[in-house]
This record gives structure tokens, C-alpha cells and sequence, in this order.
């Protein structure tokens, strides 16, 4: 990749993450971008929130530049679905096990006990890290490539034509069909840190009680509404 790919930088990786680096097929040349990546806030300040936020909105756009150019029949509402699949948590945290992320992570000890390193959030956020930090150390091309690499399997597999619609818009479409008024969104309530909030959205629908749903933001804290709206109204 660029000149960064191909071996370490000599001594200045720490031994337990080598084999990361390996796996990654990447060496860093600020190796402490990588430690930042994989330490979780529970083990200190100096920790990957920061480059989780950056890391996340780098492979979201990466993954829809590369969907627009291998697709270029599919419509916004395909293309959408199909970046929603592949930049979900849990298909990141199942890239992140292919790389045994877990086994790198720097956890606090209460983490630690409960068994961090295979929570999907914690898998999810560090790889998205680990993202920001490449992008950082390495430039944009670099990034690039090493995404596509992750992704070259799904990418090859995926279809826009055929991924599944959000609950959003299977709940407005539902109630579309039975001549119902459509939903709406609240927003409840936002707690926690700038580059940590969640988010607390209810949904309401006619004829059943709100529903509530949380996330990292707005859409995804909607979306967990809409569902269990949908559950509720027997579609799910």
C-alpha cells in the first residue's frame, strides 16, 4: 500500500501487536496510532474514542464511493441498504474476529472480566478505530486499500437489487398499505460524550403504544424504534 505495506517499523511496534500488523498486511510509521485504536476508554483516557469517530465516517464513505462504482444501475435506496449491511456493527465486529482483534484490545479490568474482547460494540468500534488510525498514519489511497482488502469477500458477494429495506421503510410502507397515518420520531433524550452519545428516539403509531429505541445517533436510535414498532404490529 504506498510504500507502508510489507514488515514494521523495526523495534517501534510493540511485540503483541505485530502480529496484528501482520495480519493487516500494513505497518505503521506512528505506531502509537495503532495502540490508541486498540485501547478502549475503559483502560484510560488515551483511548479509541476518537479515532472510532473518524475511522466510522472514512469507511462510510469509502464503502459508498466503492458501491457507486460497481453499481452503477442501482438507485439511492439500494445503494443505501447495501452501505447499511456491510458498515453495520455486526458485520464489523465478524470482520474484526477474522483478524482475532480481540486478543489486541487493552481493556480496563472490569471489561476484562465480563468479556469485552468479544463484545460486538467493543469489536466494532476498534476496527472502525483501527480504520482511523490507518487513514491518519497512512493518507487516503492507503485507506482505501486496506478497506477494500477487509471487504473484498462481502464486496464481491453483495447485490444492492437484493438487501432487505430498513425497518423505516417497512413500517411507512405497511402503513401505507392499510391507509394509516405515518409514523413519527421523537427525540426522547441524548446522553453521554461528544464522540460517545446514544441517542433515545420513540416511535409513534396509530392505534399502539410508543415504541423506543437507542443508538450511536439519530437514524440507527430510529430505526431499533421502528422495528419494535413493527414487531408490535405483527410484521416482524
Amino acid at each position: 500500500m504506498s510504500g507502508s505495506r510489507n514488515g514494521f517499523a523495526s523495534g517501534a511496534v510493540h511485540a503483541s501487536i505485530e502480529g496484528l500488523c501482520r495480519k493487516l498486511d500494513y505497518r505503521f510509521t506512528h505506531p502509537e496510532l495503532l495502540e490508541s485504536a486498540l485501547t478502549h476508554r475503559s483502560a484510560g483516557s488515551n483511548n479509541n474514542e476518537r479515532l472510532e469517530f473518524l475511522g466510522d465516517a472514512v469507511l462510510n464513505f469509502l464503502i459508498a464511493d466503492e458501491l457507486y462504482r460497481r453499481f452503477p444501475t442501482a438507485s439511492e435506496g439500494e445503494l443505501s441498504r447495501a452501505r447499511a449491511n456491510l458498515v453495520r456493527g455486526s458485520t464489523l465486529a465478524a470482520l474484526a474476529s477474522l483478524f482475532e482483534l480481540g486478543n489486541y484490545l487493552r481493556l480496563g479490568p472490569g471489561e476484562l472480566k465480563s468479556g469485552g474482547f468479544r463484545r460486538e460494540s467493543i469489536l466494532a468500534g476498534a476496527l472502525e478505530a483501527v480504520i482511523g488510525a490507518v487513514y491518519l498514519d497512512g493518507g487516503f489511497d492507503v485507506c482505501r486499500a486496506l478497506v477494500l482488502s477487509i471487504y473484498r469477500e462481502r464486496l464481491a458477494s453483495i447485490s444492492p437489487e437484493t438487501q432487505p429495506k430498513d425497518p423505516k421503510t417497512r413500517l411507512q410502507e405497511y402503513l401505507q398499505s392499510q391507509r394509516m397515518p405515518l409514523p413519527t420520531y421523537n427525540i426522547l433524550a441524548i446522553e453521554g460524550n461528544a464522540h460517545r452519545q446514544i441517542f433515545k428516539v420513540e416511535c409513534i403509531v396509530e392505534n399502539i403504544v410508543p415504541c423506543q429505541g437507542e443508538g450511536a445517533n439519530r437514524r440507527i436510535a430510529e430505526q431499533n424504534a421502528a422495528r419494535k414498532a413493527l414487531q408490535l404490529l405483527g410484521c416482524e
